[in-house]
């Protein structure tokens, strides 16, 4: 049977479009809070994945061998903007560990999230580069942690680096599978992704909230990240983008985290969940405004973060005058 309505598209007072997916809320024990749709379904969590990829970076010791902040922290789980921000917190990643921007593997992008950095970068003359990828902070990580442990730095991204099998032994661990070949996969930027299943991601990000049933030195290093990520949550992604909106709206409470094609992952660590869902067409509007949704009703009417999350959960659909012409909102109870 299809998936259930997660969003809606208006314009005016009529329904324009819909989008169908599967969302799941799972607390640390992994019990199924709530359910719509097919939460057993695999799906591939793309950027979703980053504060799982970044574990090795705090548990291998790197950070801290390294003195990175949380700022740094928080960039090995970004998927930033590009911003001079951004690129300058990543290069300086890569200059205290020993290694350069020509050692990123992630391919080079012009900023896909500011037209403002585009144009400012043109009139300089630059042209990007593998830093300006909005995955460069995840990569620097993945190098920091291999330059530290004596890990090969020339192949980091392989499936085969000893790394890369780390982090899918701890995917697979956190989201309760065996990762096999048939579920791997490569992300856009070229490193290793996983295809779990929906429910599995929504009960990792509350263990990882809570620190249940995990080993303490990976505890601590889910705690470390979580609260960098927190703390600069404009470091994760940009001013006015959702995963920053959204943790800024309740300050050191929660974390989220989107993903390409319309996957969503979240953390309400005072509340012991995991929130997961993907958006069949693969829509980021409807991912955006359903994990606002689920959010707020999760904290509640009373809570101070409601109003903002709430906010969050519609988006205006604007014409080319940039008159409101009907909104995105999501549908769920």
């Amino acid at each position: 049977m299809a998936n259930p309505v997660i969003a809606q598209v208006l314009r005016g007072i009529r329904i324009e479009s819909v989008h169908r997916g599967a969302l799941a809320v799972v607390d640390a024990d992994g019990t199924l809070v709530h359910a719509r749709g097919d939460v057993d379904a695999l799906a591939f969590p793309r950027s979703s994945l980053k504060l799982m990829q970044a574990l090795p970076l705090v548990e291998s010791g790197a950070a801290d061998a390294l003195d990175f902040d949380n700022k740094q922290m928080a960039a090995a789980c970004a998927s930033h903007s590009s911003s001079q921000m951004h690129v300058q917190v990543v290069g300086d990643m890569l200059q205290k560990a020993g290694v350069h921007e020509g050692d990123l593997q992630c391919g080079a992008h012009w900023p896909v999230y500011s037209t403002t950095d585009v144009v400012a970068m043109a009139q300089r003359g630059e042209k990007p580069n593998r830093i300006h990828n909005n995955c460069s902070g995840k990569h620097a990580g993945f190098l920091c942690t291999c330059k530290h442990s004596g890990i090969a730095v020339d192949n980091y991204i392989d499936p085969q680096n000893p790394l890369q099998r780390e982090v899918r032994a701890l995917v697979g661990d956190l989201c309760g599978a065996v990762i096999g070949d048939d579920h791997c996969g490569l992300d856009g930027c070229s490193a290793p992704t996983f295809a779990v299943r929906i429910v599995g991601m929504a009960n990792a990000h509350a263990r990882l909230g809570t620190g249940q049933g995990l080993a303490a030195g990976r505890a601590d290093a889910a705690k470390r990240l979580l609260a960098a990520c927190m703390v600069e949550p404009q470091m994760v992604a940009d001013h006015g983008r959702y995963c920053t909106m959204l943790m800024q709206a309740a300050p050191g409470r929660l974390f989220a985290k989107t993903g390409a094609e319309g996957f969503y992952a979240a953390s309400l660590p005072e509340k012991g969940l995991g929130i997961a869902l993907k958006c069949d067409d693969g829509a980021t509007r409807a991912a955006e405004v359903t994990m606002a949704a689920v959010l707020a009703q999760l904290l509640g009417e009373t809570d101070p973060a409601y109003e903002a999350l709430v906010t969050l959960s519609r988006q205006d659909v604007r014409d080319w005058n940039k008159n409101t012409v009907g909104e995105v909102r999501a549908v769920i109870d």
